[in-house]
């Protein structure tokens, strides 16, 4: 069994029809993809932005039994959409894709003695402190700059018999780490449900399942009514501000904190807002724009 991949460019006044139209051809999937390399930096919670212009895949299943006429199908999308529509095609043979999505991950070293390592790979320093991963569908490999930047920072400071809130877990990865690290126990939030049930996942593959607390933020709210010694937020510049105050009330005199998933750009703005509660005094960059600053609350 082969797929055949249509891929149409677009402009985003279009994308709406050109994804219904395939979806209507009997596409078992459609995907967008940015045309031009358009940044699209922090949208708000409920929006969905779409570049100026789209790349619109719609992939087909081929069979021996029934076959699609390729030239026919694109013949007829044409008559569909405006005459100067870009289109292509291409076939792809069938692969075992579970296998070809697991061979993109490698062992990642974090620091001298701290390794990520995907589950289904052997550690390259089995006395190192190897955190075991299935990224699964929820942000937070290590591969991502941000990431890495927090897992240094957890790797180069005192975790032992600490409290840490991990706001905006992704996969865990952070929460599980600073657990296997030395830390007491972990409160763990984020607002996407897969990333709840990711993180669960990981600090069961981990052995640290019963020092980790994980569910949505309303959860967290009710649950988690203490002030936590460390506190790491992987998420953006725009929720970081707006939760300044929340993290303020989440930490302790004195608790360190680490603020992630910004851009060289943002950081003015986010140590203004910060400013008024905490103490920023560590400030670093990794893959050129990505930024991590950390510091202490204000007594």
């Amino acid at each position: 069994m082969n797929w055949l991949q249509i891929h149409i460019t677009t402009e985003q006044a279009q994308v709406d029809f050109t994804e219904t139209l395939l979806m209507s051809l009997g596409a078992v999937s459609v995907t967008l993809d940015d045309a031009e390399d358009q940044a699209l930096l922090e949208p708000l919670p409920g929006e969905t932005p779409l570049w100026d212009h789209v790349i619109v895949t719609g992939i087909f299943q081929q069979t021996q039994e029934e076959p699609i006429d390729a030239a026919a199908l694109v013949t007829f999308i044409q008559t569909q959409l405006p005459a100067d529509t870009a289109i292509k095609t291409e076939v792809i043979e069938n692969q075992a894709w579970e296998r070809a999505w697991m061979d993109h991950y490698e062992p990642i070293q974090i620091a001298e003695n701290l390794w990520i390592v995907p589950e289904w790979l052997a550690a390259p320093n089995p006395a190192a402190t190897n955190i075991k991963l299935d990224p699964g569908l929820a942000f937070g490999t290590g591969n991502h700059a941000s990431t890495f930047l927090c897992l240094e920072w957890l790797a180069g400071i005192d975790l032992k018999d600490k409290v840490v809130i991990d706001y905006g877990c992704g996969s865990g990865i952070l929460g599980v780490a600073a657990l296997l690290l030395g830390a007491k126990y972990v409160y763990a939030t984020d607002i996407d449900p897969q990333a709840v049930l990711a993180t669960r996942q990981n600090a069961e593959l981990n052995g640290v399942a019963e020092r980790l607390w994980v569910g949505l933020p309303e959860e967290f709210e009710q649950h988690y009514q203490d002030r936590a010694e460390i506190l790491v937020a992987n998420i953006l510049a725009k929720p970081l501000m707006a939760l300044v105050e929340t993290f303020h009330q989440l930490t302790q005199p004195h608790g360190k904190i680490a603020l992630a998933g910004l851009i060289e750009e943002q950081i003015e703005d986010v140590k203004q807002a910060y400013a008024p509660y905490f103490d920023i005094t560590g400030q670093q960059m990794r893959e050129e724009n990505w930024c991590r600053l950390s510091g202490l609350r204000k007594a």
